[in-house]
């Protein structure tokens, strides 16, 4: 008896296929891990941005006895609050205590969201990140310390106690209900 050995040329269907699927998972996979890290990467930025404001008005309210005052009303590079220009979010910080006024990674001028947002009467002042679109009120919370106890959704005015939670905030003492 002879025996013909069979030889293969090339991959059957269901191997490509078994290929195709381990690729397009491992991609999958990665795909997410990127986007996981550009959103933290974002919320760090806004972590250290509010700070950095932060510092810079106190350092303004030491020279000046004061924070700056532009008038009552929230100030902002969007569209729905002024659509200043940056230096003027917070005049008179730009420049002498801050080389540039930084700005929300996500934000839309137009649409009006994650807007930094400015308010103070002189003796206060209240900072806002506001209405960041790429978060759920779980991302909110993983910088506790930083969310707005005044847009919450929650039932009292001044308390983190809600669900519905839309703004990251640094202030003064007198501004925290605003």
């Amino acid at each position: 008896m002879f025996y013909h050995k069979k030889t293969h040329k090339g991959f059957t269907l269901i191997e490509l296929l078994v290929v195709i699927a381990v690729i397009g998972l491992l991609a999958t996979i990665v795909a997410t891990s990127v986007n996981s890290a550009r959103l933290k990467a974002r919320a760090a930025k806004r972590v250290s941005d509010l700070k950095q404001i932060q510092t810079a008005l106190e350092m303004y309210y030491d020279t000046n006895n004061g924070y700056p005052n532009p008038g009552w009303g929230w100030r902002s590079e969007c569209n729905a609050w002024g659509g200043y220009a940056a230096s003027n979010v917070i005049p008179g910080l730009v420049s002498t205590y801050l080389p540039t006024f930084p700005s929300d990674p996500s934000m839309n001028k137009t649409a009006s969201t994650s807007c930094y947002l400015y308010l103070s009467n002189g003796t206060d002042y209240k900072l806002l990140d506001y209405n960041i679109v790429e978060f759920s009120s779980a991302d909110y919370l993983k910088y506790s310390n930083f969310v707005d106890p005044t847009r919450d959704s929650g039932p009292n005015g001044c308390i983190v106690d809600g669900t519905g939670i839309w703004s990251w905030a640094v202030y003064s003492p007198g501004g925290a209900c605003w």
